[in-house]
């Protein structure tokens, strides 16, 4: 009854690999368009408001 043979461990199994990655990153991508005229909107909408309110 040798433990060698169920020595195992989850070091390899944890770690992100680089296709897990990839598939985060695609997944963000096409609602980059949708997305970035929004937060430019809001952005631009803080600064008058802010420029409006200190005047």
């Amino acid at each position: 009854m040798s433990s060698s043979a169920n020595h195992t461990t989850n070091a390899a199994h944890d770690s992100p690999t680089p296709a897990q990655e990839q598939e985060a990153v695609d997944a963000i991508v096409p609602v980059i368009p949708i997305v970035l005229p929004v937060v430019g909107g809001v952005l631009m909408f803080l600064l008058a408001f802010i420029a409006i309110y200190m005047a």
